[in-house]
């Protein structure tokens, strides 16, 4: 029995002795190119005997990409020198350099998911981490160069490449590198990587994206309005007005002083029907501060919906006083004017109202000369066709334009 149990154990030793690189793992390894590397991880995948020959697949990849990235850095290295010697510059690959780049991160970043991940024996030796994270942090600021390069012809790749910046910073590879300094580029480059993700139509992306933009002060505002504008597409039924009104609801918690996210849930619990929310909401904010813009021009707003155009004119004003430089709000009070106009008995007064509304609606055609932001034509004509008739140049001008 003892002879048959040595003998068991040679077997199992001549077998760990005798085990090697899978044959899968052997074609990757022997591979020279980068393309010709990746099509055989894809093809066999799932042929690799355990992580760390996934990781070591990986790492080829990684390796092949950084000899492309190493040969276009020693040709530029190279060129600088030949300049300050004024001898031959060499010609450079740009866009091969920085798409090399790229797949080097992306390789090296799919090498550490599978390197960090626990062995046979539940423990985690990673091989080849260290190697990874010194040679590629370095180049990942090319990934920026390259997603505004290829940016113009493919939206894709850019998105690609910006949203490995992004996600790059905080994986586990970079760990004992990224925060030792502020990432000065982290907050722009999400936030341009979550406007091609919503071109793109990934909405989820485009969230992700945008909360790490929102993270960073330079780029706060910015992306505040795009995540209200991400919220608020898509709006075909009352639940996902409601699911928005959360949404803005939750926002403003978080920022209580933002006016974009105020004014946009003011409307919304308008559009909602819920006047009495949106009333207290405008009451708090100009309790807490008298002269706010936003609520002062929502008040006045809803008043003039309201048909309370004494109290809309009164606001407007007071908005006017403190930003005057918005033509929609100048239209308004045009509206308002024309509106009590119309309902008067009195000839004098009405013209004085005209005239009145003349006046705001003449400084928002000079704001907004296109409408682009304020539609002021019709208002203005039928204070034209009211004060001087239908024949008058002013009349006739503005009704051209409304045609």
């Amino acid at each position: 029995m003892k002879k048959l149990m040595i003998m068991a154990l040679m077997i199992l030793g001549s077998s760990v002795a005798f085990a090697g690189q899978s044959d899968a793992l052997k074609a990757v390894l022997k591979a020279k190119t980068f393309d010709e590397a990746l099509a055989l991880v894809k093809s066999n995948l799932n042929s690799f005997v355990d992580n760390s020959e996934k990781a070591a697949a990986y790492n080829k990849l990684t390796d092949l990409a950084m000899e492309k990235v190493t040969k276009e850095q020693t040709t530029m290295t190279s060129n600088q020198l030949a300049k300050q010697m004024k001898s031959k510059l060499e010609p450079v690959d740009t866009m091969g350099y920085y798409k090399a780049t790229y797949d080097a991160l992306t390789s090296g970043l799919e090498c550490e998911k599978y390197d960090i991940m626990p062995n046979e024996k539940g423990k985690v030796k990673p091989k080849f981490h260290e190697a990874n994270r010194d040679r590629l942090w370095p180049i990942r600021v090319q990934l920026i160069n390259y997603g505004q390069q290829i940016g113009e012809t493919d939206k894709d790749a850019a998105l690609n490449a910006f949203g490995t910046y992004v996600q790059s910073h905080d994986n586990s590879l970079f760990t004992e590198v990224a925060g030792k300094s502020k990432d000065e580029y982290l907050g722009e480059v999400s936030r341009v990587a979550a406007v091609y993700a919503y071109q793109s139509k990934k909405m989820d992306l485009a969230n992700q994206y945008v909360d790490i933009a929102l993270k960073d002060s330079a780029t706060f505002k910015q992306a505040l309005d795009m995540k209200i504008f991400f919220a608020s597409q898509g709006l075909k039924t009352k639940e996902d007005s409601v699911k928005f009104e959360k949404t803005l609801e939750d926002l403003y918690v978080k920022n209580p002083g933002s006016d974009a996210i105020f004014g946009q849930l003011t409307s919304m619990y308008q559009t909602l029907g819920q006047k009495d929310k949106s009333a207290k909401l405008i009451a708090d904010r100009l309790a807490a501060d008298p002269k706010n813009y936003t609520a002062l021009a929502m008040k006045a707003q809803n008043d003039m919906n309201s048909n309370k155009f004494d109290d809309a004119i009164d606001g407007f004003k007071k908005a006017i006083e403190v930003k005057s430089d918005e033509p929609l709000i100048y239209a308004y009070m045009g509206f308002c004017l024309n509106s009590k106009a119309a309902a008067s008995q009195n000839p004098a007064e009405v013209k004085k109202l005209y005239l009145e509304s003349v006046g705001y609606l003449e400084k928002a055609r000079q704001i907004d000369p296109n409408r682009e932001r304020a539609n002021w034509a019709y208002p203005l004509y039928q204070c034209y066709y009211s004060l001087y008739g239908d024949n008058d140049s002013r009349t006739k001008e503005i009704h051209d334009l409304i045609k």
